[in-house]
């Protein structure tokens, strides 16, 4: 039993990932990995390096991307969705001041394609 507690305690720690893979996050990735699980998950894969049920993999996604699409329902100039249809996702403003660290998170978990 003690056994299974530290280990959920050290994936709250770390992003688990595929293979016992794991990546040590750094705090700011880390409070963005609690936003992430909070909120985006509702649509996206709780591995953000895979298409969720409504949400594409957002891995990787920029900060500017992210202010653009989270808070203001919008894309950075230039960018071209991953879905043809991605108006379902609504606005979060509220998370303006959380996008850095949101941006952390998709940074450190991202992982090369197999």
């Amino acid at each position: 039993m003690t056994v299974g507690l530290a280990g959920l305690v050290a994936c709250g720690a770390i992003a688990c990932g595929e293979g016992g893979e794991s990546v040590a996050l750094s705090p700011l990735a880390r409070e963005g990995e609690a936003i992430y699980q909070n909120v985006c998950i509702a649509c996206h894969n709780g591995d953000p390096n895979k298409d969720g049920a409504l949400g594409p993999a957002n891995a990787g996604a920029s900060e500017a991307l992210l202010l653009a699409k989270v808070v203001n329902g919008t894309y950075p100039e230039g960018y071209t969705p991953k879905r043809p249809d991605s108006s379902a996702m609504p606005r979060f403003p509220y998370l303006e001041k959380d996008i850095p660290a949101l941006a952390a998170y998709l940074a450190e978990v991202e992982r090369d394609a197999p």
